[in-house]
């Protein structure tokens, strides 16, 4: 991901395409969830969003401010098998990846026009409607 320096780059290099309502895990939801809920997850988490800073798509300038919105993302996306059988692929962090709720949405779903895609910096009075 590093070798990727822009958001556009990164975004593209993880985008998924599937639909809303396919089946990923479908009945074996459960899962995952037990994974995602466990200390060793959380706490590996914690590392993964300390080393990219807390921005999306580890990009620096596009931080997160809201702890509620952030997500980490498998880069290369895990399975009930990875699950089931406790492969690397789980907790590599080289596979992990920090982002924003609606660019995780993006890449799995909504594609580019989905994700936030220029952070506009606020200024004094740009709310000022009639300016």
């Amino acid at each position: 991901m590093v070798q990727l320096e822009t958001f556009k780059e990164r975004f593209d290099y993880l985008y998924i395409g599937g639909a809303v309502g396919e089946s990923t895990f479908d009945c074996h939801r459960y899962l995952n969830q037990i994974f995602y809920n466990s200390n060793r997850w959380k706490r590996l988490r914690n590392q993964i969003i300390i080393r990219d800073e807390g921005c999306d798509l580890g990009i620096p300038g596009r931080e997160i401010n809201d702890r509620r919105l952030i997500r980490i993302h498998h880069i290369d996306p895990i399975t009930i098998e990875d699950i089931r059988d406790n492969t690397p692929k789980l907790t590599d962090p080289d596979n992990l990846i920090t982002c924003l709720y609606q660019t995780h949405q993006a890449i799995h779903y909504t594609g580019w026009n989905g994700c936030i895609q220029d952070i506009v910096e606020r200024t004094p009075g740009d709310t000022c409607p009639w300016r």
